[in-house]
């Protein structure tokens, strides 16, 4: 596309409700008119490539709800008044990339439910503001690459049902107040290859469903108090090649239905208490090559469909426990 403006006469059109402009990668800029759009409920800019920046006037657009910039590569920040934009549900920065910081009055976004900022490489920090987003129901932090940190606000999310942050590999850890997310359902930090530690205040997350730590290759342990944990179906750490050993703990996630340790590769031994996983249906131990044997109280699985043990190259043997697995409908032993 290689409409470059709008003209100022857009600015009349009262009753219009959804203006699309996706993909006009040559429109530099927006008419300060936009903002006269008083119906207007969805402006998207998607892969408007050569906009540097919105107009000020954006924030007189309270009818609002969706407004999508994602891939703007040269958007290099967002106007103060954004944060007058009382109906905002949906906001969507993704592959933003030139985009470094967010104004602090992005907390007055009372309605926001979506914040998407994935892929926006340039990011270093949240403003302690975001912790304001009491309607804010997911947050998308994938590929962040410069984030580093995470700011004690973001605790305060008290509607947060879906934390990403996938691919953040410079962040290191996080923040205590992560405990105090009542309603987090997902919490994704697959590929944080930085990522040393997660806060013992974990186990105050008892509406978590599902923990993604693939790839967090500095990952030496879990902490005891995950075994707290009482909604977990799905813990996730294949590629954890430095995690040696599991908390004892882990038998006390009643729920978790899905273990996934496929390449810890410096995995030595599972615990005993893995048997009490009374509603364990997949435990895929694949390609931990480090894994000598297995604990007897595998056989109390009785729930256990799906067994991966391919690639254990030092698994010597099988204990005889294991002919107790009846609801076992699959075991892999390939290259053991």
């Amino acid at each position: 596309m290689k409409l470059q403006e709008l003209p100022t006469s857009i600015g009349q059109l009262n009753v219009l409700q959804k203006l699309d402009l996706s993909c006009c990668a040559s429109l530099q800029e927006l008419s300060t008119s936009i903002g006269q759009l008083n119906a207007l409920q969805n402006l998207r800019l998607k892969d408007c490539s050569s906009l540097q920046e919105l107009p000020t006037s954006i924030g007189q657009l309270h009818t609002l709800q969706n407004l999508h910039l994602e891939g703007c590569s040269k958007l290099q920040k967002l106007p103060t008044f954004i944060g007058q934009l009382n109906a905002l549900r949906e906001l969507n920065l993704s592959w933003c990339s030139s985009l470094q910081e967010l104004p602090t009055s992005i907390g007055q976004l009372h309605a926001l439910q979506k914040l998407d900022l994935s892929s926006c490489s340039g990011l270093r920090k949240l403003p302690t503001s975001i912790g304001q987003l009491h309607a804010l129901q997911n947050l998308r932090l994938k590929d962040c690459s410069s984030l580093q940190e995470l700011p004690i606000s973001i605790g305060q999310l008290n509607a947060l049902q879906n934390l990403i942050f996938l691919g953040c590999s410079n962040l290191q850890e996080l923040p205590t107040s992560i405990g105090q997310l009542n309603a987090l359902q997902e919490l994704n930090l697959s590929q944080c290859s930085s990522l040393q530690e997660l806060p013992t205040s974990i186990r105050q997350l008892h509406t978590l469903q599902n923990i993604y730590l693939g790839g967090c290759l500095s990952l030496r342990e879990l902490p005891t108090s995950i075994g707290q944990l009482n909604a977990l179906e799905n813990l996730d750490l294949w590629g954890c090649s430095n995690l040696q050993e599991l908390p004892t703990s882990i038998g006390q996630l009643n729920a978790l239905q899905k273990l996934d340790l496929w390449e810890c590769s410096n995995l030595q031994k599972i615990p005993t208490s893995i048997g009490q996983l009374n509603a364990l249906q997949n435990l895929r131990l694949k390609d931990c090559s480090s894994l000598q044997e297995l604990p007897t109280s595998i056989g109390q699985l009785n729930v256990l469909q799906n067994l991966d043990l391919g690639g254990c190259l030092n698994l010597q043997k099988l204990p005889t426990s294991i002919g107790q697995l009846n609801a076992l409908q699959k075991i892999d032993l390939g290259g053991v």
